[in-house]
């Protein structure tokens, strides 16, 4: 993939703009950290179906019911793993997630047995992968930041943030200059080369 300066300035627009929104969000209260990964949660939910469906066209005819009790049940785990650090209207987060984690996990069976065509064990797999792949992760970064074993919280999730953010852009200029191999047929213009490259001076930068 060769280098595009016109693609570069406007991916170096959109960085600057993601910078900023995510300093507020991590930098601002706890609360805007909770609302910044609840948005984050759901868009990530969003790209694991759409992914999962090109990888296997099956997951494409799994209920509304499970589509989205899936996605219900990890927010629930996200707020059950936020402690004791939120409440809303006299209800603590943590437990409101529990009892939404429980419901969505109910919704996802009853769901594929009443309204799907076709049970398919390895759809409900899929979508505890997710479960654990998304929501799980999120949850342990909001863990981190109700915990506050550093002083402030926000230092080891933004750390986290900005290595992600790091390793995207690095595998960006190191595929756009020396990719050659692609690395899925699902997204053909990033390559193998760029993947390594990235991961390789991530790591050197935040060591």
């Amino acid at each position: 993939m060769a280098f595009n300066v016109a693609t570069f300035k406007t991916r170096a627009l959109t960085a600057v703009i993601f910078v900023v929104v995510m300093l507020v969000g991590l930098l601002w209260n706890a609360w805007s950290f909770l609302i910044l990964f609840s948005i984050i949660h759901f868009g990530c939910w969003y790209e694991f179906q759409r992914l999962i469906g090109l990888i296997d066209p099956d997951y494409k005819d799994i209920s509304s019911f499970h589509k989205w009790g899936i996605v219900l049940a990890g927010y629930g785990l996200l707020l059950w793993m936020t402690v004791d650090k939120f409440t809303f209207l006299n209800f603590r987060l943590d437990e409101m997630g529990w009892w939404i984690l429980l419901l969505g996990a109910l919704v996802i069976p009853i769901g594929e047995i009443l309204f799907s065509k076709n049970f398919n064990l390895k759809s409900i797999l899929y979508s505890l992968a997710g479960l654990l792949y998304i929501s799980f992760s999120w949850g342990c970064m909001m863990k981190l930041r109700g915990d506050n074993f550093l002083n402030p919280g926000w230092i080891l999730p933004m750390v986290l943030i900005a290595s992600i953010w790091i390793n995207d852009t690095m595998a960006y200029l190191v595929g756009s200059f020396i990719g050659k191999t692609p690395l899925s047929a699902i997204s053909p213009k990033k390559t193998w080369e760029g993947t390594i490259g990235g991961a390789i001076l991530c790591i050197v930068v935040v060591t």
